[in-house]
């Protein structure tokens, strides 16, 4: 039995994603962080005062919970998060971009730029829209 056409669909996004993050891992590898650590580090500075609590940030990255954890349990080692008090609740952490945390993820986002730029340099301005309209639609 062959693959239907949405499945065949399937197998090429993920073999695209795999071919891009090959691309932009060997770029972020110069900075000291994976491209998963980069999505981490995006989701941090994209939110209010730079953090967010675990579930949140788990929830934004497509990680469980001990997912999450695991991950920035070395992130943390190394000074890129921190953890900080929630005023709301103390039950629950946040994380926080450091400083050292935010200027990595500054020259990470160079390098991701330009490997992103070179990637899609084969699609004109209008295709790169029409293929984010469409993947959005996905989700």
């Amino acid at each position: 039995m062959a693959l239907s056409q949405n499945s065949e669909l399937v197998v090429q996004l993920g073999d695209t994603y795999n071919n891009l993050s090959k691309h932009i891992e060997g770029q972020l590898n110069m900075h000291g962080i994976s491209f998963s650590e980069f999505l981490v580090m995006n989701q941090l500075v994209s939110a209010p005062k730079h953090c967010l609590s675990r579930v949140e940030l788990a929830k934004k990255v497509s990680l469980t919970a001990s997912g999450i954890t695991r991950m920035l349990v070395p992130m943390e080692k190394i000074g890129l998060v921190e953890k900080a008090a929630n005023p709301r609740d103390a039950r629950v952490s946040l994380v926080k971009l450091t400083t050292s945390g935010h200027k990595i993820y500054q020259e990470a986002e160079t390098a991701v730029n330009e490997t992103s730029n070179q990637l899609f340099e084969k699609l004109t301005s209008k295709q790169g829209e029409q293929l984010a309209n469409l993947l959005r639609r996905m989700y």
